[in-house]
């Protein structure tokens, strides 16, 4: 078992309080927006093992490397290969996210051997697949979250335009109304992303000053106005549900669902890829007919999960991922110890109070890396999140 020292990413849209309240120390100024656990190339935590010639600080990356079946069990290899399938995070937004969707496996593939049979640089701004894998996500709300989750119905969206009296408007409004769901769905997200920018600005703008002025319900759209001023992706948002969560509820989100974190603190899990193709509330790259041909375009309730409680006291999130499973303990003072010994590989993440494991005492926004197959338990008072793979 692991204590793990862990990266925290600086990107713009990120708090800057969130995390160091939960970590208990003083902000910086600059926003921190992602703390990552687990074993991405691109930030992959740290632990300390000993050696004999010493205790030295390595990668969790290459300590799997070194091992992969001892670290991440037989089973795991076989599924997986020789990585860590899931990336564990804090995610703190002060500021929205662009709104984007993901690939499924076979369009992650397929996008990959395409982009590197034509010799795009992994690392060109206009790169869409920086890897072949999948992403499904979850995201569970430590403080009221807000975001964007999921088409709504092309009558409502109608009804929200409308609302705002803005002329330019009006042939969105006419398509969402006049056409059966996927296909007005699918044309008023390429008329958007296809417009003039001089025009879509002014529209936008437009917009968000009648959202300004109505409130209520239009109040998102005139704070993501904000943010983005002039942005199509303004209005692709009014596309999209707004769902509010109150703490521990979360929300799932699998291949081709566009969405959007809006602002609060949460714990976020996925498959370990890159892949994301964006819509709008962003400066980078929009590949809009890969963005087309991945969207689904069909309207969706958001899908608010709240855990399941087993028997043992863990409180489940029933997700369709193979890659990662998330669940929650509340461990009480004076209670027996919790085993959580399991034969998968495990990030122990302790958000509130302070949780022991083993030996290990985490305080909240502290976190463990437990090897396949090692014996773990863990006492309280606190909460723990533990992320594993589902196999």
């Amino acid at each position: 078992m692991d204590r793990l020292s862990n990266t925290v990413r600086p990107y713009a849209w990120g708090s800057t309080t969130a995390i160091p309240a939960l970590l208990g120390i003083t902000p910086t100024g600059e926003p921190q927006a992602e703390m990552w656990m687990g074993a991405h190339p691109g930030a992959p935590s740290r632990i300390t093992r000993t050696t004999a010639s010493g205790e030295t600080e390595l990668a969790l990356t290459e300590a799997i490397d070194a091992d992969p079946e001892g670290e991440l069990g037989a089973p795991t290899v076989t599924r997986f290969g020789p990585r860590l399938p899931f990336l564990l995070k804090l995610l703190a937004a002060g500021a929205p996210l662009s709104v984007q969707v993901h690939p499924d496996l076979d369009q992650a593939r397929e996008g990959y051997a395409d982009e590197e049979a034509r010799g795009v640089p992994v690392d060109a701004p206009h790169r869409t697949y920086k890897d072949a894998n999948h992403k499904p996500e979850l995201i569970c709300a430590l403080t009221p979250f807000a975001g964007l989750c999921g088409f709504r119905p092309p009558a409502e969206a109608a009804d929200a335009m409308d609302a705002l009296g803005v002329d330019s408007l009006k042939p969105y409004v006419d398509l969402l109304r006049a056409h059966p769901e996927e296909a007005a769905l699918r044309e008023v997200l390429t008329a958007i992303l296809g417009a003039d920018p001089a025009q879509m600005s002014e529209t936008v703008t437009e917009a968000a000053a009648a959202a300004e002025r109505l409130g209520s319900a239009h109040t998102p759209y005139a704070r993501i106005a904000h943010h983005f001023p002039g942005d199509p992706g303004v209005l692709a948002a009014m596309l999209l549900n707004y769902v509010e969560l109150q703490p521990g509820e979360a929300l799932f989100l699998g291949a081709g669902v566009p969405h959007a974190y809006l602002d609060g603190l949460g714990v976020e899990i996925m498959a370990n890829s890159d892949n994301v193709l964006r819509c709008g509330l962003t400066p980078k790259h929009i590949d809009v007919p890969e963005l087309l041909r991945i969207v689904r375009f069909e309207a969706t309730e958001p899908g608010v999960l709240r855990p399941e409680a087993t028997p043992s006291g863990e409180e489940r999130y029933d997700i369709p991922a193979d890659e990662f499973a998330l669940s929650r303990y509340t461990l009480a003072s004076g209670a027996a110890p919790t085993d959580l010994t399991a034969s998968t590989p495990q990030i122990l993440l302790c958000t509130a109070d302070t949780v022991t494991v083993g030996e290990l005492a985490l305080a909240p926004g502290e976190s463990a890396y437990v090897p396949a197959g090692e014996r773990v338990e863990a006492t309280g008072p606190g909460t723990l999140f533990r992320a594993t793979v589902a196999v």
